[in-house]
């Protein structure tokens, strides 16, 4: 099941005129994110994502790109979390987070028919699954979107102000509202405060607000998403606030990768997202954890 869902994804993009591309997992400097912990391999670091190199292909005339590679992040264990996992990414020119929505919907619609048609004699197997089962997610219902402003109103014990104010915002988005998402149809939640959208463009009607969403199914993050901001300029300042934080809190740091903010001027509407597929297929198969899913857990090595 997990050669067909890679396979799947093959079909899917390649159909849609994508070009599958490679990049280097070893790099000597890696994009400066305060919620992210590098690991360290000799005195460069493994990727935690391909983004850098695939917006550098962009940059070079590459239109429709998308990549399956493994990802590295430190620290990243529990039931939805590796230190190494499987990340599908695409990236789209003359594009914005809505199209990319909207390739989701087309992609998981794709996936779950395939599944069906290919594994007709083990439904047991999707039986627990969230796209079948008394707690079934819909793919076919539309799929619902909403602001971070409106589910912290909704489902958060204090304001989106005060989680910023106290930097509490992703303790109580993991804690208070992401439980709450995704049941019954997936859903978008879109537009996150500017501080959290650190590589993505900020609105133009509102720029304390990123054009960036996060894709949930069954309370899970699947997807994060956003229009790709394309300034170098503004780009290097926003990394330069990523670097003073990590920095202010006694974290290691890569530097500044010039190379990809150089590359940056040379594009202009892009969207871009990252996709984990062991989540997805955790819970195409019903699994409680990832290390069910994956060829071989931590444990096992």
């Amino acid at each position: 099941m997990r050669a067909a869902l890679l396979r799947l994804v093959r079909s899917f993009f390649l159909g849609l005129g994508f070009l599958e591309v490679d990049t280097p997992v070893r790099q000597p400097v890696i994009i400066p994110e305060r919620n992210i912990i590098p690991l360290q391999s000799g005195s460069w670091f493994l990727q935690a994502s391909p983004e850098l190199c695939m917006k550098r292909l962009l940059a070079a005339g590459c239109e429709r790109i998308f990549q399956i590679c493994p990802c590295f992040r430190a620290g990243e264990k529990g039931r939805l979390h590796l230190e190494e996992f499987t990340m599908l990414e695409w990236y789209r020119t003359d594009a914005d987070y809505y199209d990319l929505m909207a390739d989701c919907e087309d992609f998981l619609r794709y996936v779950e028919e395939n599944f069906r048609m290919e594994f007709s004699d083990h439904l047991s197997l999707l039986s627990k699954g969230v796209f079948s089962g008394a707690d079934a997610i819909n793919l076919t219902r539309e799929w619902e979107r909403r602001t971070v402003a409106e589910a912290f109103a909704r489902y958060s014990p204090v304001s989106l102000e005060q989680a910023m104010e106290t930097d509490r915002f992703e303790e109580l988005l993991v804690e208070n509202i992401e439980p709450h998402l995704g049941f019954g149809s997936p859903l978008f939640l879109c537009d996150y405060p500017a501080l959290h959208g650190s590589l993505a463009k900020l609105k133009d009607e509102n720029p304390a607000v990123a054009e960036r969403f996060e894709l949930y199914l069954a309370g899970i993050e699947l997807a994060n998403g956003f229009s790709e901001l394309t300034d170098g300029c503004e780009q290097q300042q926003r990394f330069d606030d990523e670097l003073r934080y990590m920095h202010e809190n006694g974290r290691k740091t890569t530097g500044m990768p010039e190379r990809f903010l150089s590359a940056l001027n040379d594009l202009d509407r892009v969207a871009g997202i990252a996709f984990g597929l062991d989540r997805l297929l955790m819970l195409i198969m019903g699994k409680k954890t990832l290390d069910e899913v994956v060829t071989f857990a931590p444990s096992e090595l």
